[in-house]
């Protein structure tokens, strides 16, 4: 902090009275020294990004190259290890088809591992959302992911159905690190610009959906067998995202910060944070209606995702002929998708919320839920593998879209218990899951009747936008926005004129 001001270049008068009173005014007396307000005793007193005080020093911009303290370290720590919780969590998943036949385990048991490594998940978002509100995502990311990599690696041990379905279980449990990713960015990022960033981070750690498909089953499974038996080299080859994902637990721990002015342990001692209470947050997040007409629809999207995940090898393989390692190449461009399109998502949700406030946000959504629907009806109806692909990838973009614009309304249903409500949010993702995936048991070893009421079903939780109204901001079609919001949006948006800013300068 410095004492001192550059006096300015303008004086109105040159009396030794006007000189004195100027000198007064730009300088401070020892008197006024003693007296000043100490600063707040926060980790950092500058920041990299600009930053709103009104929100908790929180970002109001995202500068993707930028790895600095605290805000965008924490924002490349949150995706990078929803990454890796993908790498861990679905590094089997493209090996099933090698897995079955050595075990002799039918396709309705390898379903049914493939639901109950999803379904384990819906607990873990329901309590680690109350637990990142009281202790912040940094901790709970290390202790998940270093948990969840011991089980990864013990997946060579497996040699029943029901030793598959175990320990997919544990390994599922990885799934509740979105909770940590979305609260983080949350937690890091103002309102305006939040939409953008959960939807670049959720986006970017999906993506490790599509590239484990492409390295676990059409790189590392090749490269293992190679020098040893099929059945060898997948009981072998997990040990990779397991060391990797531990690795990165730890290191997670130590490189990042729970919140913009520090880790929550300090921010609790120094009086800048109070004590939160896991099972009010929780209560608070789950008598509100929003909190779960969102839960329906991120079932909608982020649960058909995680069943693509699981199915589209698979699919690629019995309908269309392919190879093990082709047809992981193929269901990889479903996750691929993901290096964009959520951020899409969520960047096409601050524009709307930017024009139109939240109604804008709530049709981006609905729209982007219709038009998935819609995509997955014509993909269950075609029966040419090119035009398969094609469609797919369509598929996917409106797919991601729509999580990445559920996470841009998030935030706003009740900020206080965001992390309780991104947790009940996000199970519903898991358990949209579970429900397609044990539809697909259900018809197996037939894929488009499954796809079928996927579809019309996407296309029925679009229709549920209408009832969310979140207090002090429009509905879908009725109600106004608030003064305050109103006054809010303008603020944001408000752009010096340039001969403002020539002034600012001059002085």
């Amino acid at each position: 902090h410095s004492f001192f001001k550059e006096p300015r270049r303008k004086q109105t008068s040159s009396s030794p009275t006007s000189l004195l009173l100027f000198i007064e005014q730009q300088y401070p007396t020892m008197s006024d020294v003693d007296t000043g307000a100490a600063p707040e005793p926060k980790k950092y007193q500058t920041y990299a990004l600009e930053v709103d005080p009104d929100q908790d020093d929180k970002a109001k911009e995202i500068k993707l190259c930028n790895f600095s303290r605290p805000h965008m370290r924490a924002f490349h720590c949150s995706w990078w290890c929803f990454f890796i919780a993908f790498f861990i969590w679905f590094a089997i998943a493209p090996l099933l088809s090698e897995i079955g036949p050595d075990l002799g385990i039918s396709k309705k048991e390898i379903w049914t591992s493939s639901v109950i490594s999803v379904a384990g998940t819906i607990c873990m978002r329901f309590v680690l959302g109350p637990l990142c509100d009281k202790y912040g995502a940094r901790i709970l990311f290390t202790m998940v992911l270093c948990c969840c990599a011991i089980p990864t690696a013990c997946t060579g041990l497996v040699n029943s159905s029901t030793g598959l379905i175990i320990l997919r279980l544990f390994i599922g449990l990885v799934g509740g690190t979105f909770v940590m990713c979305q609260y983080w960015t949350s937690r890091m990022f103002t309102k305006e610009v939040v939409g953008t960033a959960n939807a670049l981070v959720g986006g970017w750690g999906n993506l490790g959906g599509g590239v484990t498909q492409l390295i676990m089953g059409s790189v590392l499974f090749p490269l293992f067998k190679t020098g040893m038996s099929s059945e060898m080299a997948w009981r072998t080859v997990s040990i990779v995202p397991a060391f990797i994902g531990f690795m990165s637990g730890v290191a997670v721990y130590f490189i990042s910060d729970d919140a913009p002015k520090g880790n929550y342990k300090d921010l609790k001692k120094n009086g800048l944070m109070p004590e939160v209470s896991a099972a009010a947050s929780f209560r608070s997040g789950a008598l509100n209606l929003n909190t779960w007409v969102l839960f329906l629809q991120y079932g909608c999207c982020f649960g058909v995702e995680l069943t693509m995940n699981n199915a589209a090898a698979l699919y690629f393989k019995d309908a269309f002929g392919q190879t093990t390692e082709s047809a992981a190449a193929i269901a990889s461009l479903f996750g691929w998708m993901n290096l964009f399109a959520r951020g899409l998502g969520g960047y096409l949700s601050d524009k709307a919320n930017a024009r139109n406030g939240m109604r804008g946000r709530l049709w981006i959504h609905t729209l982007l839920l219709l038009f998935e629907g819609v995509m997955v009806l014509i993909f269950a109806n075609t029966n040419k593998l090119g035009v398969s692909i094609f469609v797919m990838v369509l598929f996917s973009l409106f797919v991601q879209g729509a999580e990445g614009s559920s996470y841009g309304i998030v935030p706003y249903v009740n900020p206080p218990v965001t992390g309780s409500i991104a947790g009940i949010v996000g199970a519903g993702g898991n358990t949209g899951a579970v429900g397609f995936g044990m539809t697909f048991r259900q018809f197996a070893p037939s894929y488009r009747e499954p796809f079928m009421i996927m579809g019309f079903t996407i296309i029925g939780s679009s229709v549920l936008s209408l009832f969310i109204r979140i207090k002090g901001h429009a509905g879908l079609i009725c109600g106004e926005d608030s003064e305050e919001v109103k006054k809010a949006n303008e603020t944001t948006i408000a752009v010096p004129a340039p001969e403002e800013e020539d002034a600012e300068a001059a002085e």
